[in-house]
């Protein structure tokens, strides 16, 4: 059922990490359920893989089971849409030109999967998943496995956060369910590609990376002292935020490296891997950065990433 000693490195955007003693994908629910059951006897520690981005694994590996569900469900009617927590958000994006659907162009470009998305309410351009949800299945792992299904409220989607990063991996994503709006296929498509196409032209794709590394200040965070010289830069995201990357350029962060880990000099809330980075490459310009803009003026600044290890 388990694969042993597997590279996480070739599962992470990043390209970074050691290997988790146990691996597994399951494609069905009763797989997922069987292998949370074998791995509770045999005392491992459960970790829940996606897509590999807004993640920095352990130069060590994990020392438990890595799951990476492939539960791949795609169809929808009328507007509703049943998807898969496995299903990437590149193919959930081509199900919704393909059908005309209109609500999620906002997220073109995006990487990841599905429950990724969901766990971490992924959003940009003002957008956000939780737009669109109407209620997600998980399962609960924490004591005997069992299934439970949350509306939106139930869901608790925050910035960047729901109850299912809350819960942090006592809960399994399974998947979810969602209300767009119907459309102009051609419209809908020239709206998702001018999103990847800005992607590509302003983020440092060219490198291994994994996305934003920094959530955006709430303007409110912002000391009173730098709102007049920042107050052009704030921008909505879906509510008032001053972006981290105008903090971390004003700090002259851009291009510094550590080891092959590097600030990108096009967008520096990006630490991409320029040559072999470890991942305490990445961690010694996380606090760099934590430090430096802290310093400077007076905003903590919170991980989107999350760390395995």
């Amino acid at each position: 059922m388990f694969q042993s000693n597997i590279s996480l490195k070739e599962y992470s955007n990043y390209k970074i990490g050691g290997p988790a003693r146990q691996f597994f994908v399951p494609k069905t629910l009763e797989e997922l359920t069987a292998g949370v059951e074998k791995a509770k006897q045999e005392k491992l520690p459960i970790f829940v893989l996606g897509g590999g981005t807004n993640l920095l694994i352990s130069d060590k590996g994990f020392p438990g089971l890595v799951v990476k569900p492939e539960i791949m469900t795609l169809e929808g009617k009328d507007g509703v849409i049943r998807v898969g927590a496995g299903v990437s958000v590149a193919d959930l994006l081509a199900f919704t030109i393909a059908n005309g659907l209109s609500g999620l162009e906002w997220a073109g470009g995006l990487p990841g999967t599905v429950g990724g998305a969901i766990r971490g309410n992924a959003g940009a351009f003002g957008g956000e998943i939780q737009d669109v949800i109407t209620e997600v299945v998980s399962l609960d792992i924490a004591g005997a496995p069992k299934i439970i299904n949350r509306g939106h409220k139930e869901s608790k989607f925050g910035y960047r956060s729901s109850i299912f990063k809350e819960k942090n991996g006592e809960e399994i994503i399974l998947e979810a369910t969602l209300q767009l709006q119907n459309g102009e296929k051609k419209a809908i498509q020239e709206a998702i590609e001018s999103k990847i196409q800005y992607r590509q032209e302003r983020h440092p794709m060219e490198y291994p990376n994994i996305g934003s590394i920094f959530k955006n200040v709430d303007w409110k965070d912002v000391p009173k002292e730098f709102q007049e010289r920042f107050v052009g830069k704030m921008k909505k995201d879906p509510f008032p935020v001053l972006p981290t990357a105008v903090l971390l350029s004003e700090t002259g962060l851009k291009g510094v490296a550590s080891g092959g880990a590097m600030f990108s000099p096009k967008h520096p809330n990006f630490i991409v891997n320029t040559q072999g980075a470890t991942a305490e490459d990445v961690k010694k310009l996380i606090e760099l950065a934590k430090e430096t803009v802290k310093d400077k003026f007076g905003v903590i600044l919170e991980e989107e990433v999350q760390y395995v290890e």
